[in-house]
């Protein structure tokens, strides 16, 4: 009987290890594939200089703030949103703009979605002479923490954005061409 009771431990210990081992996450780049064909870039019609310009006109008119950047190929831009009195949403997306020296120019982009949640933590003084020590609440304090941050990897998203730069590329070569053209 006690046999049976410690190989009946032993099975439940043995199965206790690898529940817990299958719960453990195996680090992400262990998944990254390294894909040619991702959401993450897209071929546009346009010199550098033309698909960059179009890429800040595509954030500045959904209300993106620009970062300020020393490289003029990166551009950075951040949208706030507070769905509620306590959440705050945060879009970050960069891009970069690469002239492939064709006549087309591809536009590398990467985005991050953030959820900050407005919390209490209690706040406390403490006073005292070695052993003797007293902790006093003093009342709380009301901050942001960051809940959650993740890469947005929803082609959609990205497709929405290569498709407004693209029209706005369309659009300043229309318009530099109307230009040589009335000279």
């Amino acid at each position: 009987m006690e046999e049976a009771v410690n190989v009946l431990s032993y099975v439940n210990c043995a199965a206790m290890a690898v529940a817990v081992a299958g719960c453990a996450s195996k680090p992400v780049y262990r998944d990254e594939t390294f894909a040619a064909e991702t959401p993450f870039s897209k071929k546009v019609k346009g010199s550098g200089e033309v698909v960059c310009w179009s890429v800040k006109r595509a954030f500045l008119t959904q209300g993106y703030m620009l970062d300020r950047s020393s490289d003029p190929v990166i551009v950075t831009g951040t949208k706030d949103v507070q769905s509620d009195d306590k959440t705050n949403e945060m879009l970050r997306l960069q891009a970069t703009c690469v002239d492939n020296r064709d006549g087309t120019s591809t536009v590398f982009s990467s985005a991050t979605y953030e959820v900050s949640r407005l919390q209490s933590n209690p706040q406390s003084v403490s006073a005292g002479v070695s052993l003797a020590t007293i902790t006093v609440p003093t009342g709380t304090e009301k901050a942001l923490r960051l809940q959650s941050r993740e890469t947005i990897k929803d082609p959609k998203f990205y497709e929405r954005f290569y498709t407004l730069v693209g029209r706005f590329a369309d659009e300043e070569q229309r318009s530099a061409s109307a230009g040589r053209a009335s000279r």
